[in-house]
C-alpha cells in the first residue's frame, strides 16, 4: 500500500487531481495487473499500453477525471481523460496516462499539449520487491507538457521493410521532469533494491 510520504506535494496537478486519488489508483494497477504479467513476458510494448489502460480505469474510478466521452479520442488521439464537468475541454483540462518501464523517456504518436501521468512499473515474477505483487508501479511523473516539448522520432520504416511507427519524445524528458514532474519517488520500493 503506498504512503503519503512516498508522494512530493510541490509537484503541480492537473486542477482537481488529488494525490490520494493516484495513490489509489497505484494500488489498484499492482492488484489488478499482477493477473496479466504473462503478457508482458510475450509483448512488452503491449504490455506497457496495458498499464496505460489501467491508469486510465483507475483515475476513472477513483478521481473526478473521466474517460474521454468520444471512444475513438481516447483510444488514438490525445486525451485519455478529462476533468468532470469541464465543459468543452482545453490541454489544461486533459489527461494522458502511459505505462512505461523506462525510467525517465516520454514517447506518444503524437505531439499534444497537456497533463501527462508515466505509471513508471517493474515486473518482478519472483516478488521479491513487494510480496503478493508481481507487478509494482515503482514511480509516478506528472507534467505538463507543450507541443514544443516533443521532438519527433524518425521511423525506421519503409519500403525495403523493417522499423517502427513514428513517435515523438519529450526532449530532455530526465530534466523536465526533475525540474517539475516526479511526483513519487516509489520510496516504499528504493528501499529494498
Amino acid at each position: 500500500m503506498t504512503k503519503q510520504s512516498d508522494f512530493d506535494a510541490s509537484v503541480p496537478l492537473p486542477h482537481g487531481l488529488e494525490v490520494s486519488a493516484i495513490r489509489r489508483a497505484i494500488d489498484y494497477m499492482e492488484r489488478e495487473l499482477g493477473e496479466l504479467v504473462e503478457i508482458y513476458h510475450e509483448q512488452a510494448n503491449v504490455f506497457s499500453a496495458i498499464v496505460g489502460i489501467f491508469g486510465t480505469r483507475a483515475l476513472h474510478s477513483v478521481s473526478n477525471y473521466e474517460r474521454h466521452k468520444h471512444a475513438d479520442t481516447a483510444q488514438q488521439r490525445f486525451p485519455d481523460l478529462c476533468r468532470k464537468g469541464c465543459g468543452k475541454p482545453t490541454p489544461k483540462d486533459c489527461l494522458e496516462s502511459k505505462g512505461s518501464k523506462r525510467p525517465w523517456a516520454i514517447q506518444s504518436h503524437y505531439d499534444h499539449a497537456g497533463w501527462y501521468i508515466v505509471w513508471r512499473y517493474l515486473v518482478d515474477p519472483t516478488e521479491s520487491l513487494q510480496s503478493g505483487c508481481p507487478v509494482v508501479i515503482w514511480r509516478v511523473d506528472v507534467v505538463f507538457l507543450e507541443k514544443s516539448d516533443w521532438k519527433y522520432e524518425k521511423s525506421g520504416a519503409g519500403d525495403a521493410g523493417g522499423g517502427r511507427t513514428h513517435t515523438f519524445g519529450v526532449r530532455n524528458a530526465a530534466q523536465k521532469l526533475k525540474g517539475q514532474g516526479r511526483l513519487s519517488s516509489g520510496g516504499r520500493r528504493d528501499s529494498r533494491w
